[in-house]
């Protein structure tokens, strides 16, 4: 079944329940051009020209192997801007858009699933993605399980124990609850038993352990964590694959001065990607540059996902 498909049978699904959810931004913030992200605040009273930028990269993985592989693109970020950056390890989603909402982080990279949620009740202005070097990008959902399980296929998860990482997550969460109960009539609580790790590499880790019979994942860290000899690849079976879904957006606060959002900017399309610490990480999953990206384009889909799931985005 098609991504496409699969959202149409779960809009179905749901159409008899309760109201599917509307993206819209919280109303502390504006959008008069339409595109779908915070403006830039036209009162200068409200914008603000930090002198240490706060980066945080979203919590997929241990946070330590993150610090040290920012290490190059924060130096580079530092002579950019001329200000101090500083890479900041957080440990869940749900903390990461508190600080950007609350103003205490700056420039972020958040995870497909808590993309829309960033943009509506924490200002994040995303535009800029990794891709390939051919300009492709993007991940895959995957349910994993180990060999040996007794899990051959999706049906077999009815009865079992089910790894998500957290809710907002879309590979880790959103999708694949779509799936399951949409494609396959498995209902959370009643014909499978959902428990949530936290992260991906915790999900990943507790197959190849088999602490959990199977998870949901997002490939892209699978792929790393075999890379870096974390898991063995003989230590997981796959079981259903889907079509390929936006990655990480990065982008700041909104309301940060025009004129540091586009120093920030250049930093991320003039990063210089070979023999970088950044290059040395993601290059394992085949992220080779920065792009542009559209919110408004390229998380349609995760927002058509939101919506067939009746994901809200109430902000608190």
């Amino acid at each position: 079944m098609s991504l496409r498909q699969l959202l149409a049978a779960t809009a179905l699904t749901l159409a008899a329940g309760p109201a599917l959810a509307e993206f819209a931004l919280d109303s502390r913030y504006q959008d008069a051009d339409g595109d779908l992200i915070a403006d830039i605040p036209a009162d200068p009273a409200q914008l603000v020209d930090p002198d240490t930028l706060i980066f945080a990269y979203t919590p997929v993985e241990d946070p330590a192997v993150y610090a040290e592989a920012w290490a190059d693109f924060i130096t580079h970020m530092e002579t950019v801007t001329g200000k101090k950056v500083q890479f900041f390890p957080i440990d869940s989603n749900a903390a990461q858009i508190e600080a950007m909402r609350a103003g205490r982080l700056h420039i972020a990279g958040f995870n497909t699933g808590s993309n829309p949620l960033a943009v509506a009740c924490a200002g994040f202005r995303p535009f800029a993605m990794m891709a390939a070097k051919d300009g492709s990008f993007g991940y895959e959902m995957e349910i994993i399980t180990y060999p040996g399980s007794g899990i051959e296929k999706v049906e077999d998860i009815k009865g079992q124990k089910l790894a998500f990482t957290a809710e907002t997550s879309n590979s880790g969460f959103k999708a694949p609850s779509a799936l399951l109960a949409s494609v396959y009539g498995l209902k959370s609580g009643t014909d499978y038993e959902p428990v949530f790790s936290g992260k991906h590499d915790n999900s990943i880790l507790g197959v190849a352990n088999k602490d959990y019979p199977a998870a949901a994942i997002a490939n892209s860290v699978m792929v790393r964590m075999i890379e870096r000899d974390v898991i063995k690849a003989d230590q997981v079976t796959s079981i259903y694959k889907s079509e390929t879904f936006p990655t990480t957006g990065y982008g700041v606060a909104h309301n940060l001065t025009p004129e540091l959002q586009d120093k920030i900017k250049e930093g991320f399309f003039s990063f210089n990607w070979e023999g970088s610490s950044l290059a040395a990480e993601f290059s394992k999953s085949g992220e080779e540059q920065f792009i542009p990206i559209s919110f408004k384009d390229n998380w349609s889909v995760i927002r058509q996902i939101d919506e067939a799931t009746g994901v809200s985005y109430a902000c608190q």
